[in-house]
């Protein structure tokens, strides 16, 4: 049976599911293998190593921008420490968000099936997983720093009116970019061991959440309405283009004596920031076209948003 959308013929809709409860299981199990406990795993005692970064300097804002080359390496690796607290609080944020999504996907299901088990069990890690990130964000001495007010709200929108796909394209926007830049951090001997011990964890627990979502998501996409579909490719591209203005709180550059506007600019300017972070969404994107949301006006909000070659 093929499916139209926006007239273009998917394939075969049945062929391209995984059983839901057999995906279900197998994340299950992974999980009872490879979950952490990160107040045991990692050592919070240990005292900060000297001249290690607290995030690679490649992967920070400012990189291979005339104000970095200005920059004393003390006052770099200063930005690298304040944009790691960043982003670990945009993973908070997200993963509150998160839970609350997944909640509400589960609530009119059957309690007793796998699937709704996983969610669970899902949403036990990222219980974790915030609390791993702010007690980091404690440890590195940096204050937190929350999204802006209006984005706080709009995801207070979203999250009360998003379609089940539309949650779950959310969700993947929120994880796959942080995962890939994760991947780099924890093997990289540059970067403090408590970072590298917290990168580690949340990658090896965040692959099996991109599974869940992303065979979720597939699935939504081919049984879904086609308002929901439409809806989801319009509320995917508008988070996209939220993600990327939130993703570095421009209060760190204040913070570590930089000009606020002169820095913004900068990182709108810089190739390599684009690069960047096209690179780390590329692999979402690809999925996200596979299965169809990157599509008329959602296609061009993505773009817009510059995680989108």
């Amino acid at each position: 049976m093929a499916v139209m959308t926006d007239g273009v013929v998917l394939r075969d809709a049945l062929g391209l599911l995984r059983d839901r409860e057999e995906v279900a299981e197998r994340l299950l199990a992974a999980s009872a293998k490879h979950s952490f406990d990160p107040d045991a795993e990692i050592d919070w005692d240990a005292p900060p190593v000297p001249d290690k970064w607290y995030w690679p300097p490649e992967l920070v804002s400012l990189y291979d921008t005339p104000l970095w080359r200005r920059m004393p390496e003390e006052q770099q690796m200063d930005l690298a420490r304040h944009e790691a607290a960043s982003l670990a609080s945009l993973g908070i944020w997200f993963e509150i968000i998160l839970m609350q999504l997944l909640v509400r996907h589960i609530y009119d299901m059957s309690v007793t099936s796998a699937h709704v088990r996983y969610a669970l069990t899902e949403i036990g890690d990222e219980t974790r997983h915030s609390k791993m990130f702010a007690r980091m964000i404690r440890k590195s001495g940096t204050p937190t720093y929350p999204v802006a007010r209006l984005h706080h709200n709009l995801a207070r929108v979203m999250k009360t009116v998003s379609t089940t796909p539309g949650s779950f394209a959310g969700t993947l926007l929120g994880e796959e970019i942080l995962d890939w830049m994760q991947r780099l951090t924890f093997p990289d001997e540059r970067v403090q061991p408590l970072v590298r011990d917290v990168t580690r964890i949340h990658v090896v627990e965040e692959a099996r959440h991109v599974r869940y979502a992303r065979e979720e998501l597939r699935r939504q996409m081919v049984t879904a309405p086609e308002w929901e579909r439409r809806l989801t490719r319009l509320s995917s591209g508008q988070a996209a283009r939220v993600f990327s203005l939130a993703f570095v709180n421009p209060q760190v550059y204040t913070d570590v004596g930089l000009d606020r506007h002169e820095a913004v600019a900068q990182v709108r300017a810089s190739g390599h920031r684009r690069d960047v972070m096209q690179t780390g969404a590329r692999r979402l994107t690809d999925f996200l076209d596979d299965v169809g949301v990157l599509r008329g006006v959602g296609r061009r909000l993505w773009r817009s948003s510059g995680l989108l070659a």
